[in-house]
């Protein structure tokens, strides 16, 4: 290694440090599985993003934690695969597509089926790119070999498989039944692609006369411009106001027809007049209620919400419209009675955003309830799916519980089109992988799938599936981890989930880390509406990458939001440029030295035993919470112990060997700042790529790259829990010594007394052997170590663990001031002595908590009353 090569530019530059690195990286393949096929698989399917724009936060803080998780599998020794790819989308390109049409002056009917494709396929490869640099600026870990698009045909084979498959054991089916529609997109929605709004309304009060002339019925609606479709009146059979009206006849206004009024139990005889409308069209229940007593359905409005010819006098208009022209014209009539504002739930399309229209429909559908039971019956085996944080689990159950048949077919051309075929003579129906051998004389259904409907096989599809023979699918088939947001759950993890089981009788991932959303830093949902959505792209061009993955991954809380915060930034890059600053220090003091130098074998300083058992410390639980998907409390650790420990303390310690004379203590301190640092790197990799592998190539090491570094694992021959306690009194005492200079405005540049009175023999013996590093760090011009130390009253005072520390300041120290600052300290330690007296108290702790747990809590009860005792003793000293 050269001197130039050795060296860290002497400002850390996150964009000097990220350029062409990514590159480097799949030049080399790193990111592949390693073909290790006597290791442990470990996969992670992407979850694939819609082509139809630039990636959000959210999906920077999703594929981060994935990468967080399959760079440390990597590192681990795990033959990993984290497989990429993307989501056609079908309403959401569609949409995009088209809207790019209309500004030109020309629609998809224009173009026709085959061009529009085209087209939308050349809007896919445009932003397919796009994800795929976003994706490389964030050091996303992909393997891109096998990269996938749910329309390409693989996938494709897959999704006509299982589509044929279900049907043909009844599980998928036609018919006529009311669905959410989007009259913008002109498609049926599933009961999850609408989202419900509170919007202004009013309740529309009005009067249907009897067909004898004997009086009029009251009934109110939301929606009084599907009246032109009803087709009866209902009334509870046992309602006494109405059930001799059952049978009769009313006359519906506007249209002047009669028609029927039917007793059904689906009437609330407490909720407005007891008399409802039954439109079996135009909503869902009613739908029901009209196939109880075989009414006609009449459908008045088109696929674009417009009134169509049964509405008569209406056709055409928009249904706002109308409502407000039937509205009028019952006024007119003396028909209407009030009409009552309300506030009310409607449903808005999650795509288009338009009001959902509930509307008589030929759509296909799939059977949920066999699937939902077998996806419910395996949540409790052995082989379960686990959430986390576990809750998700009842969310999903919930939901599985109480699904509904779910409409598969959309009135799109992009997106993979339902394999049925009409014969154009007889009108028969087929239903088959392929098109029919004379595919002339047939004509395919011109719907396509729910876009969830191949994203529910992603996790298999993607894997060969279904040649159950292919490597992948052997090899990497169930995934290990799926990291989503919560709300997704319904619409793609519970479908991967029945789809899985049903068709490979296995789960498709074993985990579920579920996070939640990015908010803006005021709490509120980022949206284009309101102007506060944040760019990665922008956020890593100002901070870098890996500053932004150290934000995203520190405050990761499975199941929680997030807020986005330009203030954390800020920090994350202090913290990078805190860990560039070390590693230029430990480079700048190992010139010459290479990895076959590092021996760590041999005497040690106090400082050496403590940072190796620190280490050792920080590598156990940054690995515990990493498994356990805690990504925010493994940073804590990670920024503590670099923070604090290595940077704060073990470097300034190291500077008494560094600079001293002793050329094999040097060595030594050489061989573990270099070992110390190689470990926090590798740590830090998964989640801080870029700049890790910057250090680590300058450093002493062996292996081509730190992707492929072996991950760190705890050495016990380097622990040493004596020197940790030691050091931690040392720690102690250097900073209340240091406090104390602080408050009486003495800098560490003047020399001070020092009197320091041990309490138990075996700090005084711990001390007396470490007061070379009290000289260094608390500058005593006089050091006294006594257990029979004279304390003058002019001398300000702390309790540590073990001893008591004193600083004769005469001429400094005010002693009522110096009483009152001690008997803050004193409220200090009765407030702990309580705290943990209270826990020691609860039976329930002391009987579940582990025994080092409880151990520890008397510990602290023990050294807290010591130290209240100790400042107790001293006030009453000074007022004496």
């Amino acid at each position: 290694m050269t001197e130039e090569t050795n060296n860290l530019a002497s400002k850390f530059d996150p964009h000097a440090v990220e350029a062409g690195r990514y590159n480097q990286w799949l030049e080399k393949e790193l990111f592949k599985p390693s073909g290790d096929e006597t290791a442990e698989a470990y996969s992670i399917v992407i979850p694939p993003p819609n082509v139809t724009g630039k990636l959000h936060l959210g999906h920077a803080w999703d594929t981060t934690l994935q990468d967080m998780i399959i760079r440390q599998k990597r590192m681990q020794g795990f033959d990993t695969l984290w497989l990429p790819g993307m989501d056609h989308a079908g309403i959401a390109t569609q949409a995009k597509v088209e809207e790019k049409l209309r500004a030109e002056g020309i629609t998809r009917y224009d173009l026709g089926r085959d061009k529009f494709i085209e087209k939308t396929q050349e809007w896919k490869e445009e932003y397919a790119d796009h994800i795929r640099e976003q994706w490389a600026k964030l050091g996303l870990s992909l393997d891109y070999s096998r990269e996938r698009f749910t329309l390409d045909d693989g996938l494709s084979d897959a999704v006509r498989k299982v589509f044929v498959t279900l049907y043909n054991k009844g599980l998928i089916y036609r018919g006529e039944y009311i669905i959410n529609w989007d009259p913008q997109a002109k498609t049926a929605l599933s009961d999850i692609e609408v989202i419900h709004q509170d919007v202004e309304g009013a309740f529309y009060h009005m009067y249907y006369p009897l067909a004898d002339g004997s009086g009029q019925l009251e009934i109110a609606t939301t929606r009084p411009e599907t009246m032109l479709g009803d087709t009866a009146i209902a009334v509870h059979p046992s309602d006494e106001r109405y059930k001799d009206l059952i049978g009769k006849t009313v006359i519906l206004p506007l249209v002047n027809k009669e028609i029927p009024i039917i007793g059904d139990d689906y009437v609330d005889v407490d909720f407005g007049t007891g008399v409802v409308k039954i439109t079996p069209a135009h909503d869902p229940n009613d739908f029901e209620v009209g196939n109880r007593h075989d009414l006609p359905r009449v459908n008045v409005m088109n696929p674009d919400a417009t009134m169509n010819d049964l509405a008569g006098k209406y056709a055409g208009m928009d249904r706002f419209a109308a409502r407000k022209a039937v509205i009028s014209d019952l006024d007119d009539l003396g028909l209407l009675k009030k009409i009552e504002k309300m506030t009310h739930s409607v449903g808005h399309s999650e795509r288009t955003g338009v009001v959902v229209e509930p509307r008589l429909s030929t759509q296909w559908f799939v059977k949920m309830q066999p699937l939902a039971e077998m996806a419910i019956n395996n949540q409790a085996t052995d082989d379960a799916v686990d959430f986390y944080p576990p809750r998700f689990n009842q969310t999903f159950l919930t939901w599985m519980e109480n699904v509904h048949d779910w409409v598969i077919s959309r009135q799109l051309w992009w997106g993979h089109q339902i394999p049925a075929w009409y014969h154009k003579e007889t009108g028969e129906m087929y239903v088959g992988e392929t098109a029919p051998v004379d595919s002339d004389n047939w004509i395919q259904d011109e719907d396509v799938l729910d876009t969830w409907f191949s994203s529910a096989l992603w996790p298999f599809s993607t894997m060969g599936w279904p040649d159950t023979d292919s490597h992948d699918f052997k090899r990497y088939f169930p995934t290990n981890t799926l990291v989503t947001g919560y709300d997704i759950i319904f619409f793609w993890v519970s479908r991967m989930i029945f789809q899985s089981l049903e068709f490979t009788n296995e789960r498709p991932f074993n985990n579920v880390l579920i996070h939640g959303l990015i908010r803006a830093e005021d709490g509120r949902k980022m949206s284009k509406s309101l102007g506060n959505g944040i760019d990665p792209m922008d956020v890593i061009d100002k901070y870098g990458a890996d500053a932004l993955r150290w934000f995203l991954s520190n405050g990761s809380t499975p199941g929680q939001d997030m807020r986005f915060s330009y203030e954390k930034m800020d920090a994350a890059w202090n913290f990078i440029n805190k860990i560039w600053n070390a590693s230029r220090f430990v480079l700048m003091n190992i010139e010459g030295f290479t990895y076959h130098d590092i021996q760590l074998e041999g005497k040690k300083t106090l400082a050496d035993e403590w940072i190796l058992t620190r280490l050792n410390d920080t590598i156990e639980r940054v690995t515990y919470f990493f498994d356990k998907f805690e990504f925010g409390e493994a940073g804590r650790y990670l920024y503590n112990f670099i923070w604090d420990d290595f940077c704060d303390w073990y470097i300034e310690m190291s500077k008494e060997v560094l600079y001293g004379e002793d050329e094999t203590q040097k060595q030594m301190t050489r061989s573990i700042l270099t070992h110390v640092l190689d470990n926090i790197l590798r740590l830090l990799h998964p989640i801080m790529p870029f700049v890790t592998e910057e250090i680590w190539e300058k450093i002493p090491h062996q292996g081509e790259s730190i992707v492929v570094a072996a991950y760190p694992v705890v050495n016990e021959k380097y622990t040493n829990d004596v020197a940790a306690e030691g050091m931690e009194t040392l720690k102690e005492l250097i900073r209340s010594v240091r406090n104390i200079r602080a408050e009486v405005n003495t800098p560490l540049s003047k020399p001070i007394t020092l009197l320091i009175k041990p309490t138990t023999d075996s700090v005084a013996s711990f001390l007396a052997a470490n007061t070379n590093y009290i000289e260094r760090f608390c500058n005593p011009e006089e050091l006294v170590l006594s257990e029979t130390v004279q304390v003058p009253d002019t001398a300000m005072s702390a309790v540590i663990t073990g001893a008591e520390i004193y600083l004769p300041l005469e001429g400094l120290i005010n002693i009522e001031e110096e009483i009152i600052r001690l008997e803050k300290e004193l409220a200090k330690w009765t407030d702990e002595v309580s705290r943990v007296q209270k826990k020691l108290a609860n039976e329930r702790f002391v009987s579940n908590a582990p025994e080092e747990v409880v151990a520890g809590e008397k510990a602290k009860e023990k050294e807290y009353l010591n130290k209240q005792a100790a400042v107790t003793e001293r006030i009453a000293n000074l007022k004496k």
